[in-house]
């Protein structure tokens, strides 16, 4: 990796340099704290401009559940990732999620600090916890398991 990719907090030009993840897709904004083969802690700010906005739930717009989880997904994906030569060159996939649990709706205006803790390696399969929490009060938590493959070059 290259030493501009070397510190310990990412801005949004930093991510896509290791995510493969593009508008409107991709659904991290910051990462405040990394520590390698252990954990990140990361930003996501909802605004109501998102696409999926339009047409999830109109009049009461809430982030749709799945998307919450892609984004502790995107976050476990960029704690394996930066550590590579050439991160875009692989992939974090997932392949499976337990106990996830959805404590609160995320709305626009909220600022989802994403908590990711790596739990265990074997190979090329990853377990994480993660959790995304707004004003300090618990929204998800999940486990998350996935596995590091090569990226298809197209």
């Amino acid at each position: 990796m290259s030493d501009d990719l070397k510190k310990d907090n990412y801005n949004i030009q930093d991510i896509i340099k290791i995510l493969p993840h593009r508008y409107p897709f991709i659904l991290i904004d910051r990462i405040d704290e990394v520590k390698p083969g252990e954990y990140v802690n990361a930003i996501k700010n909802v605004t109501i401009n998102e696409p999926y906005f339009q047409g999830h739930f109109p009049g009461q717009p809430v982030m749709p559940g799945v998307l919450s989880l892609e984004s502790i997904a995107q976050t476990t994906a960029f704690l394996m990732l930066y550590e590579l030569d050439d991160p875009l060159k692989k992939n974090m996939f997932i392949s499976g999620v337990d106990g996830v649990r959805f404590r609160r709706l995320i709305v626009p205006g909220d600022q989802l600090h994403i908590n990711i803790r790596l739990k265990s390696k074997k190979l090329t399969l990853y377990k994480f916890e993660g959790t995304i929490k707004i004003d300090g009060k618990l929204a998800v938590q999940a486990i998350i398991t996935s596995n590091l493959v090569d990226r298809v070059e197209v």
